[in-house]
């Protein structure tokens, strides 16, 4: 018999910590920057340059997490039938942590034994492991880390079913996600809609990102002949599969690279995406059609992809992602027109096939032979008649709420009301004003009363707004705030020239350490880099211990020329501060310290992936250092390089 049951996992975990309360204003945005699509088709540069944001704003960043790690209990709801047993970590962006095929005992998913922020995701902070649900852009989600509204909810034939739902705050949508295992069943099934409540058009994006088990015999199957690759050279390619250089890339442990491989999977094929082991068995996922894409993303072999395993997981937890979205690769997003709601199923299980055909030489073979399997386990009639049966069920109220997720779908809630648009949220997914809080009062005062009361200036603001919405309240309100928040709203509109007038306003009304911060990233945007360091100079004399700031300041002090005056403000940071990674970083841009704090060691928390910091910082030590560097190698924890052939040093 199907049941959802409420559980805690204590794991080994190191918290996600404090937001940074500077404004990502014009950082944040997704890594998938393409410098040449030329052997893409015209839909698919077309969707590469569409719909394209600056930043990840309105969210601000988490990256207040470190490498300490003690044991913490994370609330999570199971749900199991006689064969499956599937596990979601409710404070993590409704994660699918663990799938457990119970016959066998085989866990399908890679199981992070650790709670480990890394920097990753548009927000910062992101875990690996589990099943991963990304919407609104290109990236992890700003959900990834973020606990997730959650309730009960029980379809007509009393099947019990985890709803997940939240507000996305840069497409000003509502996803909803409702996960069930009927008695019967041999699949996990995951039915999604994403509901745009907009008058307009919105670019759109949702990728389900899967990490499996990763092993030599283990091989990534697909029913397609042919990939986009996108590396870290940034350019798509059209290659053959599986082998377009001689190496088989559906082997992962056979590349040396980190890089993503988009299927091209004809039109009229059956969506789905398997790893199987030398058995011929591993997890499969299938869907219905509107998840068009399916992808492979692999570490590679080189050094610096094996440390990226180490750091995300521990020694020993190697791991590859299969994926699968709305557009054929993640470097795109679609349209979603006013008033949409896209629905899709999802189903996620154990897929046996014939090892000597799915492992073989041939491989047409191989992936029909999948395929095969893909039909026997849950026929496309099945996942279809699941996706109209929901009509009945996916509005239904919630019953037991079993997880709190943020304020701002109420907040948008009362946005509607007072401006006299139509309600946005459908009932199934509710967003009542108990969900209220701190990050959403300011806004709430702004509707009801037409002002923003400051709180001391010294107080960072809790949050921002991009929508346009709030743009006519802002200009109508008074005082110092305001004017910062409208500078805010106008910096994401791509207008500088009004954001910039409105934080020299907010000055002129109350010099505060924000504004000025905001004036400086605004002329280290331009390229004046003069201004920009006169600006981080006023914020620091308002706020010289706030270590972001220092930080940010930091690194453009040092493109200025002024590595003397960054060693000061170093020095200055309270004492608990000064073993930050980051800090260390700073402070070895100083040549005659560079060497002996290599030596003790730099651990970035934070470091980004395609981040080049630290071993770029080796390497030009050890030019500095001459014939006595020369045969000094790169210590493995300064080795992130995503490209094992990387020629630098």
């Amino acid at each position: 018999m199907s049941e959802l049951r409420l559980t805690t996992l204590t794991l080994p975990t190191a918290p996600v910590g404090p937001v940074n309360p500077l404004p990502p204003l014009f950082a944040g945005a997704d890594l998938h920057e393409v410098a040449d699509a030329s052997q893409a088709d015209d839909e698919m540069r077309h969707n590469i340059g569409y719909g394209r944001v600056p930043s990840v704003m309105p969210y601000l960043m988490q990256d207040g997490y470190t490498r300490e790690r003690a044991p913490a209990e994370h609330p999570a709801a199971v749900l199991e039938n006689a064969t499956l047993r599937a596990t979601f970590l409710l404070g993590a962006g409704g994660r699918l942590r663990s799938l457990v095929h119970k016959p066998t005992g085989r866990e399908l998913l890679f199981r992070n034994p650790v709670f480990q922020p890394a920097n990753l995701a548009l927000r910062g902070a992101w875990l690996a492991g589990g099943v991963e649900w990304n919407i609104g852009t290109i990236g992890h989600a700003p959900t990834t880390c973020e606990p997730l509204h959650a309730a009960r909810v029980v379809r007509p034939d009393g099947t019990p079913v985890l709803r997940m739902w939240e507000y996305e705050r840069i497409r000003g949508v509502v996803f909803q996600i409702d996960a069930y295992l009927p008695d019967d069943s041999q699949v996990l099934l995951v039915h999604v809609r994403i509901t745009n409540p907009r008058d307009t058009t919105v670019p759109m994006y949702w990728w389900s990102n899967i990490a499996v088990p990763e092993a030599p015999d283990v091989r990534v199957l697909a029913p397609a002949d042919a990939a986009w690759q996108f590396s870290y050279d940034r350019r798509v390619r059209h290659v053959a599969l599986p082998a377009p250089d001689g190496r088989d890339l559906t082997r992962t442990t056979r590349s040396p690279d980190a890089a993503d491989y988009f299927f091209d999977v004809p039109d009229g094929s059956r969506r789905w995406i398997a790893a199987l082991d030398g058995g011929g068995q591993g997890l499969v996922q299938v869907s219905t059609d509107r998840l068009r894409g399916r992808k492979l993303f692999l570490w590679g072999q080189g050094e610096g992809g094996r440390h990226w395993q180490d750091w995300l997981s521990g020694p020993g937890n190697a791991y590859l992602e299969i994926q699968a979205g709305l557009a054929r690769t993640q470097l795109e997003h679609v349209p979603m027109p006013a008033g949409a709601r896209w629905s899709w199923v999802e189903a996620y299980g154990l897929l046996a096939a014939d090892p000597a055909d799915v492992h073989g030489e041939d491989w047409a073979t191989a992936r029909e032979a999948a395929r095969a399997g893909v039909d026997a386990l849950v026929p496309q009639s099945v996942l279809d008649a699941e996706l109209a049966s929901a009509a009945a069920w996916v509005d239904q109220e919630p019953g037991e709420i079993l997880s709190t997720g943020s304020g701002w779908g109420a907040l948008e809630r009362h946005r509607r009301a007072h401006a006299g648009e139509p309600s946005f949220a459908p009932s199934g997914t509710p967003f009542p004003d108990a969900t209220l809080g701190p990050e959403q009062e300011p806004w709430l005062e702004l509707l009801a009363h037409g002002r923003l009361t400051p709180a001391e200036p010294a107080q960072a603001p809790a949050s921002y707004q991009i929508d346009p919405a709030w743009e006519k309240p802002l200009r109508d309100a008074d005082g110092w705030l305001a004017l910062l928040h409208l500078g805010v709203l106008r910096a994401y509109a791509a207008d500088p020239e009004e954001a910039r007038e409105s934080w020299l306003r907010s000055i002129d009304s109350r010099p505060t350490a924000w504004a000025w911060r905001n004036l400086a990233a605004l002329a280290d945007r331009a390229g004046d880099l003069t201004e920009a360091a006169r600006a981080y100079r006023e914020a620091l004399r308002l706020e010289p211990a706030l270590v972001p700031l220092v930080l940010e300041s930091a690194a453009v002090l040092l493109r200025a020329g002024a590595p003397q005056e960054v060693l000061r403000l170093l020095a200055a940071l309270p004492e608990a501060q000064r073993p930050l990674g980051r800090v260390r970083w700073a402070e070895a841009r100083d040549v005659e310290r560079c060497g002996r704090l290599l030596r003790e060691g730099i651990e970035l928390a934070d470091v980004r992936e395609g981040e080049g910091s630290l071993h770029e910082l080796w390497f030009a030590h050890r030019s500095a250092a001459g014939a006595a560097g020369a045969d000094l190698p790169l210590p493995r924890s300064y080795d992130f390089r995503m490209l094992a052939a990387d020629g630098t040093g």
